[in-house]
């Protein structure tokens, strides 16, 4: 698990899931306006970089004159696909997690098998070893 601005890296994803991570977590409260422009955008990429799900809970809602939480909690599947997101206010949300779908995914596209770490290192977790 994660939280919110931690979908901003996608470092820590990437060793999430190198660890074996199928389901990305990451319980936010965005603001009304950076939600509005990157909350989909960023759990869609971290879902379809690490071909997992990502499950997103969001505060939502008017906190005082000064802050307003984005809402819209998000299940994304590892294709990027929107499997459900809240309405506006309070809301609930629920998807299946099919973990064959993802290896279908990482068969598909096998980007694990890909990846350039001659060329942009390696993403380890304190403590692992290359």
């Amino acid at each position: 698990m994660a939280i919110c601005y931690d979908m901003r890296f996608p470092e820590l994803s990437i060793a999430l899931t190198k660890r074996g991570a199928d389901i990305l977590t990451f319980p936010s409260a965005f603001t009304q306006t950076t939600g509005m422009a990157h909350w989909e955008v960023l759990l869609r990429s971290r879902a379809i970089e690490n071909q997992c799900y990502v499950a997103a809970a969001a505060q939502t809602g008017k906190h005082n004159e000064k802050r307003t939480s984005y809402g819209h909690a998000m299940i994304v599947d590892p294709w990027g696909t929107i499997l459900a997101c809240c309405r506006e206010g309070a809301d609930v949300c629920v998807a299946n997690v099919d973990h064959d779908y993802i290896q279908q995914v990482r068969k598909r596209m096998p980007v694990w098998e890909h990846r350039r770490h001659d060329i942009y290192g390696n993403v380890l977790f304190n403590g692992d070893k290359l």
